[in-house]
């Protein structure tokens, strides 16, 4: 018996905004042409013959945000629009208000400045969804504080600069506490809701009782699940641990019993969870959009999921 695959064109509403989005969102982070992170280069016209094959594709939501290469990721982004003639109709463009990559800045001012720079490099006059980006950086009572970041971000919402708030950060607790706010209407989690981590599942459900959609990044753990742990041995942008590779190994060989790439299994493992409306991938090339279509629709027996969940770290 083989598990319901997701069709990538079909649409779904992301929780109350109204916007319709692809179950596939694409990640514009190497856009930004990150190599400290990413462990590689892009050029420009790489970047922009990627955003050509992605908007000419099944998938209409892109990701993106201030900090991509401070800036470099939205003003390409921006660039090509402008040689199309705008957004199309029906793509939803997603970025992030950012502390100063300088500086460390994170108060209510700079977040008005980093929409402002956004608006700017995006060529746009409104943004369709903002998110607070990495608000780990300082402390929830500051995040919250009168005139702070989150206070500036919902009066643009309130003056239309931004139409929808949401938030996107790393470690869980944090982000369940921002969520219960109930001034956002999307998060993000990323390399926390992997084949080999299940730790994002308590904000998934807190998502879902609250009506926020909820959006999963890093489905590869930043690469391992993609390239193999032979290839590619670093989980969340730093070296995996033993036990990691190990495990990652062991889910590989289960996979090739199947003859299903282990970078199916990854991908279909956000996209099958029906509390996540849009798993978001980064793409940096123009053939990783068809590539990632083949491995989205990829048959997958249910007898591997069940191996692959035998194989799982017990709490994550």
């Amino acid at each position: 018996m083989e598990s319901r695959v997701v069709d990538p064109s079909s649409r779904r509403t992301l929780g109350g905004t109204g916007l319709s989005v692809s179950p596939l969102c694409v990640g514009c982070a190497p856009l930004g042409d990150m190599p400290e992170t990413f462990d590689y280069s892009v050029d420009e016209e790489r970047a922009s013959e990627t955003l050509r094959a992605v908007l000419g594709s099944q998938i209409n939501f892109l990701d993106t945000a201030a900090s991509y290469g401070d800036g470099e990721s939205e003003r390409r982004i921006g660039e090509v629009l402008e040689e199309i003639g705008g957004l199309p109709e029906g793509v939803v463009l997603a970025t992030k208000a950012d502390r100063d990559l300088t500086t460390g800045d994170f108060s209510g001012e700079q977040m008005r400045r980093s929409v402002e720079r956004s608006l700017r490099l995006l060529g746009m006059d409104r943004l369709q969804l903002v998110y607070l980006h990495d608000p780990e950086h300082e402390s929830f009572e500051h995040m919250m504080s009168d005139g702070g970041p989150v206070e500036v971000l919902v009066g643009l919402k309130e003056e239309g600069v931004i139409q929808h708030l949401g938030v996107a950060g790393g470690p869980i607790d944090l982000m369940i506490r921002f969520v219960e706010t109930d001034l956002f209407e999307a998060v993000i989690t990323h390399n926390r809701y992997t084949l080999v981590n299940r730790t994002a599942d308590p904000l998934f459900d807190v998502a879902a009782e609250r009506g926020v959609a909820a959006l999963n990044a890093a489905p590869y753990g930043s690469g391992i699940l993609a390239k193999g742990p032979d290839a590619y041995a670093r989980y969340e942008y730093s070296e995996a641990s033993k036990e990691l590779v190990e495990q990652v190994r062991a889910m590989q060989d289960a996979c090739r019993e199947f003859d299903v790439p282990l970078a199916a299994a990854a991908l279909q493992f956000s996209l099958k969870d029906p509390r996540i409306v849009s798993t978001i991938v980064g793409m940096s090339r123009p053939e990783r959009v068809k590539q990632t279509l083949d491995l989205a629709t990829h048959p997958i027996p249910a007898e591997l999921w069940e191996r692959i969940d035998a194989l799982a770290p017990p709490n994550g």
